[in-house]
């Protein structure tokens, strides 16, 4: 049995282990390679897996897996380091591309170095997600659109207000003074895991710096504290416009990099800018 070629990606330290499945058959059983492969000391060490396998709709199909084996609809660092996997190695060398994510088809501009490889990939996030029985999350709001918007919750005895967006997954997005590791680490799975997120939330822990500048951190549903989350950055960008703390285009500062984010009036789109980096490639065994 042929051993399964793999690549190690980050965009912003948000970083996963990459299998092309135009040259080689996906894998079998998916999750529990994600488990195996993502573990940091026993495996190749990453956020999770993503496969890049052939689409009927784009360019390319993103399928990815948390840590932990669950899939998840999106992931926006994730789909920048799809974009210039799809272009550096010849998959389609287009500097516009489709990549097709179970949060449905996403439009990626990419820019190119002067190496020929891609650096920088502009990602339409799309509209996202207000109403708060479809993000989901059964947080009562007294607003008759539904949306969760700066609505007092409390979580393991402490009160927080909370705005909930879906970027095609769901996200609880928090302002506070400062995203300790006490928030974080501590709160941020006991919120990831409570009831009235029936699907599991992203957590995401905002300082505002100012109308232009915040930095984040994240508490990642199935994977723990990650370095970024580009659909948890495109999440801050729009709540922070909801709760009045931010304006529409912000420059956002992750533990792994920064994050350029606009939410477009005319449009309703989120766009992402940021980096995406290919850090080495090998061979996984399959038997």
């Amino acid at each position: 049995m042929t051993d399964m070629k793999f690549t190690k990606m980050h965009g912003a330290g948000n970083d996963y282990v990459y299998v092309d499945c135009f040259s080689q058959s996906a894998p079998e059983n998916a999750p529990e390679l994600a488990r195996q492969i993502a573990h940091r000391h026993f495996g190749v060490g990453g956020d999770g897996l993503i496969l890049i396998r052939p689409s009927d709709s784009a360019d390319a199909r993103m399928q990815m897996f948390n840590a932990d084996g669950s899939e998840s609809e999106m992931c926006g660092n994730g789909i920048r380091c799809v974009a210039k996997f799809v272009y550096d190695h010849g998959i389609a060398k287009r500097d516009a591309l489709k990549i097709e994510t179970g949060a449905g088809v996403l439009d990626l501009a990419l820019s190119v170095g002067s190496d020929g490889l891609v650096d920088q990939v502009t990602v339409d996030m799309g509209v996202p997600e207000l109403v708060g029985p479809k993000v989901p999350t059964t947080i009562p709001t007294a607003r008759d659109d539904q949306r969760v918007i700066a609505v007092p919750v409390e979580f393991a005895g402490r009160t927080l207000e909370v705005t909930c967006v879906s970027m095609g997954n769901p996200h609880c997005v928090i302002f506070v003074e400062e995203a300790s590791d006490e928030l974080v680490l501590g709160l941020g799975p006991k919120i990831e895991s409570d009831p009235r997120f029936p699907n599991r939330i992203n957590v995401e822990f905002v300082e505002v710096l100012s109308p232009t500048e915040v930095r984040q951190r994240t508490w990642e549903r199935g994977s723990g504290e990650t370095w970024a989350c580009g659909t948890g950055a495109s999440a801050v960008c729009v709540a922070g416009v909801l709760a009045g703390r931010t304006e529409r285009k912000i420059l956002n500062h992750l533990l792994g990099g920064d994050l350029t984010l606009e939410w477009i009036e005319q449009s309703d789109h989120v766009m992402m800018t940021g980096p995406a980096t290919e850090v080495f490639s090998g061979e996984w065994p399959t038997r």
